[in-house]
């Protein structure tokens, strides 16, 4: 109904300006907390939601439990209600053991035979598991994990938690039962504990206590005020799912607006999920939740039904845990260093404090957003954590125990070492120092270069770098090759023993082939991995230097930035004398081509685009039997594509293939040239 206004004009009832408001609101939410892309700022929101509490107090008989006002209860309730799980919250197994971990891929992909297996790596974040019901849409019930039968009914509290819609949105099925973690993020725990120090009540210790604590209150009030979080990760009783795989189950549940857990990736392999899981560790310190695992999951569902569950636990999904140590102490002060990129990080000097066995002094603080972020000054007291292979670093400040006003901290305009000006990266976080010759720079570059996991130089460690700077003997990787025994026997402490070894080490290096050299020469974004994959398909520096950033894009597990980062450095005038001058000295840059390929990989090398529709199979068993080949099904044409298989109706993809002149396949031909 419309109500008419002065000289005509028309204005929304109070009814339908509520459910204007409401809709809103609930857009403004799910872009905040589902999409992580906020429109407007927290006060031209509150002023929406003060709008609406205005106009349902004035209208009450206009109130509905899904409304955003209603997400504090009135009254606290009077007990927590055991309720029965419909389809039991089963534990999952977990390993703080690499080589465990490796068994347990290994005896999934034993147990599906020849089907290739997808992993999905999500983290474990250290919370409280729950499970939220929806009938046709409205939140009916929450309730905790308990013993995997029973749980508390915690809808009370689940209804303070922003992240939670109250309604879902778009078509989600009648009945809908997700789970995943309540949590508490270390921003809030922080400010939790400075108004409990005002109040002179004790600080909580972690975020998971607190959690663990909250969710089970009585009184809803005090939960909302704790701001609590929450991640959806997987699905318990459910009338219809349209997805097929655990990939399309996220994206489904966030059409519904609901806020599925981050930072998933899909791996095509136990191998890929492994040589990732020390990447994704170091990834973790940029999170302001805590993570205590990664957990690893079949993508497919129907190979997680043929794999079945055991009486505790699914067979297709594992926890991999990180042991984390916690400590407080006082941090003295902060330096920065110059990493091998030009890279300018913080450093905290620590008052020592003993963390897993080990006296730690000091901590990484990563960039200079971190420090603003976590709010972090010199004299603060900190709690320090220790995970896993990570090195040490801060995760929060204990900011009630704060000292006086202490001045938060001038991140340098200037390097360090060469006093030139440092540029931000555009629309990244990191500081750098963009002078090439800067010695700083040149000495991280080379202990890198000589490094294990680099080019492996015996004798050289970082001793022995800061001497051959020093002396001006090396500026730059080739001089390494061009040192002599009597130059070395000019620097204290070598005799000829020392000298000789250093430099049978050094000649040693020269014949470690593409992939090492591609890892040693400081490429931003390129470590061993990409490496790898770049020197088995190029196998020559030559043949890298002449892909375009397309044919870089289109290799497996590389994408645009790094194909960018390799063409610019290997293109850069800089660059090119690196190559020059490794070439020069005599540094093997090949790789030999792989031999003796079991006869079934027809396809070994190769990557395949599959458009249009297709008769003799579904769209995933052709890709599937692509992989299982050897090749890659890729999703879009490119120079570095091999053959395009096209059926009816092909559009865009295959006027690609005949523009770049690519082989273009029928099913037919396709069928023979595999089968045959």
């Amino acid at each position: 109904m419309r109500v008419r206004r002065d000289q005509g004009s028309w204005r929304l009832s109070p009814h339908e300006q509520i459910l204007k408001l409401r809709d809103e609101i609930r857009h403004h939410d799910r872009r905040y907390y589902v999409d992580a892309a906020p429109e407007i700022t927290d006060l031209e929101y509150d002023r929406l939601l003060a709008k609406l509490k205005s106009l349902e107090q004035a209208h009450p008989e206009l109130v509905t439990d899904d409304s955003p006002t209603q997400r504090v209860g009135d009254e606290p309730v009077e007990n927590l209600v055991q309720v029965r799980h419909q389809v039991p919250m089963l534990s999952i197994d977990n390993t703080y053991d690499l080589n465990e971990l490796r068994a347990f891929l290994a005896r999934v992909q034993k147990n599906v035979g020849e089907q290739p297996v997808a992993w999905v790596m999500e983290l474990k974040i250290d919370g409280v598991a729950a499970a939220l019901v929806y009938e046709n849409g409205l939140l009916v019930r929450a309730v905790t994990r308990g013993n995997g039968e029973v749980g508390d009914d915690v809808t009370h509290n689940v209804r303070t938690i922003h992240d939670v819609p109250l309604r879902l949105i778009g078509n989600p099925p009648p009945r809908l039962e997700v789970r995943g973690e309540v949590y508490m993020t270390n921003s809030a725990l922080v400010q939790l504990n400075l108004q409990r120090s005002q109040q002179n009540l004790p600080a909580y210790a972690n975020t998971r206590n607190v959690t663990a604590g909250t969710i089970r209150l009585q009184d809803p009030r005090i939960c909302a005020e704790r701001h609590l979080r929450f991640f959806c990760h997987g699905v318990g009783y459910c009338e219809s799912l349209k997805s097929h795989t655990h990939m399309e189950f996220l994206d489904e549940l966030k059409s519904f607006g609901l806020p599925a857990t981050p930072h998933v990736r899909l791996f095509q392999s136990a191998e890929e999920v492994i040589d990732s899981i020390d990447q994704v560790q170091e990834s973790l310190f940029d999170l302001d939740f805590e993570v205590d695992g990664l957990v690893l999951k079949v993508n497919r569902f129907d190979l997680r039904e043929e794999l079945g569950t055991t009486s505790k636990s699914p067979r297709w999904v594992v926890a991999y845990k990180i042991e984390k140590y916690e400590a407080t102490t006082k941090l003295n002060e902060i330096r920065v260093q110059v990493g091998k990129t030009g890279t300018v990080t913080p450093v905290a000097e620590l008052e020592p404090v003993q963390l897993a066995g080990t006296t730690v002094s000091r901590a990484s603080l990563h960039n200079a957003e971190e420090i603003s972020r976590k709010d972090i000054r010199v004299g603060d007291w900190v709690v320090v954590e220790k995970a896993g292979k990570i090195i040490p670093h801060i995760v929060r400040v204990e900011k009630h125990r704060r000292e006086g006003d202490l001045p938060e901290f001038p991140f340098p305009t200037e390097c360090p070492e060469c006093r030139q000006a440092l540029s931000k990266d555009e629309g990244g976080v990191y500081i750098r120092c963009t002078n090439r010759d800067c010695p700083a720079q040149l000495r991280q570059k080379l202990r890198f270069f000589a490094s294990r996991d680099a080019m492996e130089i015996d004798g050289l460690g970082e001793k022995i770098v800061d001497q051959l700077v020093e002396a001006n003997l090396v500026a730059g990787y080739a001089d390494l090759y061009r040192l002599t025994k009597d130059q070395l026997l000019t620097l204290e402490g070598f005799g000829a023993r020392k000298a000789e070894k250093l430099l049978a080490g050094v000649a040693a290096s020269k014949d470690r082939g593409l992939a090492r050299v591609l890892a040693s020469i400081a490429v931003r974004h390129v470590g061993t991995r990409v490496s790898s994959i770049l020197a088995k398909k190029y196998l020559s520096i030559e043949a890298l230097q002449a892909a375009t950033i397309d044919d870089l894009a289109d290799t497996n597990e590389v994408g645009r930035t790094i194909a960018q980062s390799i063409s610019d450095y290997l293109h850069s005038e800089y660059g090119q004398q690196v190559i020059a001058g490794l070439r020069d000295v005599g540094v093997n840059m090949s790789e030999s081509p792989p031999t003796n390929l079991p006869a079934h990989q027809k396809l070994a090398g190769k990557t395949i685009v599959v458009t249009g529709l297709l008769v003799r199979y579904k769209r995933d068993e052709i890709e599937r039997l692509i992989t299982d080949l050897g090749g890659r099904a890729a999703s879009s044409v490119s120079k570095g594509t091999h053959f395009v298989v096209a059926g009816e109706k092909a559009g865009s993809k295959l006027d690609k293939a005949r523009e770049l002149e690519i082989p273009v396949l029928t099913e037919d031909e396709f069928e023979i040239f595999v089968r045959g």
